[in-house]
């Protein structure tokens, strides 16, 4: 064989050797820094949360956060042992501890037998469990004469409302809801609460989404510091 063509076959393969040898390296590296990549991610989660368990005004908002739901099912228990949270039926004699016992009642003067007053249960029974702060009670107009008379009940369906224990106001018929029978739920709890017996509340929902907005906050300063320190 001619030398110049060994020399130039022994020089290919070295050539080959040291490229092969270059990939090898080239690909321990990259393994390596993923690995590095994955271990400083970690250590930044943990970064993270050590910095949302430290954080006082976190801590502030979850211990207020706690109080108010606490406060909020004591006053739930009271409210549901005063005959909240339900639509009941109710006798002539119970009427007056009723209505006194509570600071907003709605109260239904009803017929058994008229269509127009199914309708109205059927409403208000879907609307008594939505508002708590609100006693929600039907009277049956034909056992009730003395109340009926005394209250100049005279239209049924007739709906009375109670401010510690006073009448303040009523919805004779379906007066305020257009004349008609096909009236919506979301129609009656507008009148309602136009009248001001039931509203509804947000101030739960706006701290549920302050509480939540500042750990999203916590975790986006920390995220930035830890990019920061890289």
């Amino acid at each position: 064989m001619d030398p110049n063509t060994v020399k130039s076959t022994l020089s290919n393969l070295n050539m080959g050797n040291v490229m092969a040898a270059a990939a090898r390296d080239y690909q321990k590296e990259l393994a390596a820094n993923n690995k590095a990549s994955s271990s400083n991610n970690n250590n930044h989660e943990d970064v993270d949360l050590d910095e949302l368990m430290d954080d006082p005004e976190l801590e502030k908002l979850h211990a207020d956060r706690i109080a108010a739901l606490k406060k909020e099912a004591e006053k739930r228990q009271k409210l549901q042992k005063k005959g909240h949270g339900e639509y009941r039926d109710i006798s002539e004699g119970d009427f007056l501890g009723e209505v006194t016992g509570s600071e907003k009642v709605i109260c239904h003067f009803y017929h058994r037998e008229f269509y127009r007053c199914k309708i109205m249960d059927k409403h208000l029974k879907a609307l008594a469990p939505k508002y708590l702060g609100t006693k929600f009670i039907k009277l049956d107009a034909e056992n009730a004469p003395f109340f009926v008379a005394k209250l100049q009940v005279k239209t049924l369906p007739c709906v009375i409302i109670f401010r510690n224990g006073i009448a303040v106001d009523r919805l004779i018929g379906f007066q305020d809801l257009a004349g008609k029978d096909d009236f919506s739920t979301r129609a009656l709890e507008i009148v309602l609460m136009k009248k001001g017996v039931i509203s509804e509340a947000k101030k739960d929902e706006d701290e549920e989404d302050e509480y939540e907005e500042h750990i999203r906050r916590t975790v986006r300063s920390s995220a930035d510091q830890g990019s920061d320190s890289d």
